[in-house]
């Protein structure tokens, strides 16, 4: 018998992010979700380092990884448009959802239990949801320093809404406070000051 999943997790590669906005460098929903996944990691490890927590860092990669995994089938809604308000939030919500399950029924039953926890959160994996999210909003946040440092004046807005809501964030993650000052102001170099 065959299975589409992994077949459909590879078009991810074929899903635009920041569609309304004039990019200077595409970025698609695969390169997002591996940047989200190396940071969910990294803020786990933060976590676990210094602020003495047992965070499961490669669950965190995991879930990362598979963090935007619906926009395959939904595609990416621009935010203005997916929480204008609670209604279209919720109604969105429920076909993000649907989208997920759709995605998942394209394994085989056996398979299922081991995916089913990457896609929907568990008891016990809040904390690992919530630096997810902090690291979904942290991979914006750096879309947009890439693309204000080049002069595309088209992300300043979404540069200062996404920041406030990583400092928001960050108010009540240490982890994401630590990344924010040991961690975010390198994305600001050229490649001659990263290597020396």
């Amino acid at each position: 018998m065959e299975y589409n999943f992994f077949a459909m997790i590879s078009r991810m590669k074929y899903i635009d992010r920041w569609a309304l906005m004039r990019n200077t460098r595409e970025e698609n929903l695969c390169e997002h979700s591996l940047e989200v996944s190396i940071i969910a990691h990294a803020l786990a490890v933060i976590g676990n380092t210094y602020y003495e927590k047992d965070l499961n860092a490669e669950r965190a990669a995991l879930i990362g990884l598979y963090h935007d995994a619906s926009e395959i089938i939904t595609g990416d809604m621009p935010t203005p448009v997916k929480y204008y308000n609670d209604d279209i939030k919720g109604s969105f919500k429920m076909i993000e959802k649907t989208a997920c399950y759709k995605l998942l029924n394209k394994l085989p039953d056996e398979m299922k239990p081991q995916y089913e926890p990457l896609f929907f959160r568990q008891s016990g994996d809040e904390y690992i949801w919530k630096l997810v999210k902090a690291a979904d909003k942290l991979s914006a946040l750096i879309k947009c320093m890439e693309e204000t440092s080049v002069g595309n004046p088209e992300f300043s807005s979404a540069y200062e809404s996404t920041k406030a809501a990583v400092d928001k964030l960050a108010a009540d993650l240490p982890e994401v406070e630590r990344f924010l000052s040991d961690f975010l102001p390198a994305y600001g170099k050229n490649l001659d000051q990263l290597q020396f």
